[in-house]
């Protein structure tokens, strides 16, 4: 299977651009013009979404990551009606999106803290994370690792307390749920560790993994060694997704670079891409000249 290449929520062009609004401009309003006031962004943004997804078919892009704000306040309850309201066309167009082999995955927010000490972080957590279920719901993707929600490992030192908290979350949040390594709480040996005691899949992220250990190449052995032992953690190896960037100012830089100069050999076996460059379609493109595998 040739590597497909995701775009990630917007181009760096207006092309696909969402809307959103702040809560102080929201709660400044009586529920009424609330609901006009989301259900105006709502139903624009779903415009936007179609759009982002006929860019795909366009170009070729079998993988999407959806904004994790594209429905803004859809976790309260004026939020929910509304999201309620457009359900039908949410359906068609995940649909449409399956029909044409397009992808669907999402990445929920820093705010997702499974394993913080707090019950209130905790409970906030489990919030964000069903939306985002019931918009794949919503969107009639399947519950499975496909449509993947894929968040970090959370607060460092309590990798046990990750595992038990995913064992208790709803069916349709557990079985669409995958764990990153990061730069600094979870490397990727000890985040591959969590996935296997909780059965979940691993998304690994090479970029990532170089600042975490301090490494000075992709092609160093580690990179390929996780890219290997993440995808045993896939029940489908085909699915296997993998996320890049390159430093901005430097190769051990965090900041995500403009463009990818330069991808991990090893991912030429990887089978998703997420390309997480600020130029985002200029960087699917120029990949898919071939420039950067070496």
């Amino acid at each position: 299977m040739p590597n497909q290449l995701g775009l990630v929520c917007i181009t760096h062009s207006g092309d696909i651009r969402y809307r959103t609004i702040t809560r102080k401009r929201l709660l400044s309003h009586e529920r009424l013009v609330q609901h006009k006031l989301l259900d105006d962004i709502y139903r624009d943004n779903i415009q936007r979404f179609d759009t982002a997804l006929r860019y795909c078919k366009r170009e070729s892009i079998a993988l999407y990551r959806l904004p994790s704000g594209m429905f803004p306040f859809s976790d309260e309850e004026v939020g929910r009606e509304v999201l309620m309201s457009v359900a039908g066309v949410l359906r068609r167009l995940g649909n449409w999106a399956t029909t044409h082999g397009i992808r669907l995955v999402m990445h929920p927010d820093q705010f997702v803290v499974l394993n913080s000490d707090s019950d209130n972080v905790v409970q906030n957590s489990i919030k964000i994370l069903a939306t985002h279920a019931e918009l794949m719901d919503l969107l009639d993707q399947p519950q499975s690792p496909w449509a993947l929600l894929e968040i970090h490992g959370g607060k460092s030192g309590r990798a046990q307390a990750l595992v038990d908290r995913i064992g208790t979350l709803p069916d349709n949040i557990r079985t669409r749920l995958g764990l990153e390594n990061d730069e600094y709480a979870y490397g990727a040996d000890e985040i591959l560790a969590i996935c296997r005691d909780s059965g979940v899949p691993m998304v690994f992220d090479a970029h990532h993994h170089i600042v975490h250990e301090g490494l000075d190449s992709y092609d160093h052995p580690s990179v390929a060694e996780m890219l290997a032992e993440a995808r045993s953690t896939w029940a489908v190896p085909e699915q296997q997704l993998v996320h890049i960037s390159n430093g901005r100012t430097a190769f051990n830089d965090r900041n995500h670079s403009d463009l990818i100069e330069v991808m991990p050999s090893a991912y030429a076996d990887a089978p998703w891409i997420e390309i997480e460059a600020k130029h985002k379609e200029e960087a699917i493109r120029r990949l898919r000249g071939g420039g950067a595998w070496r």
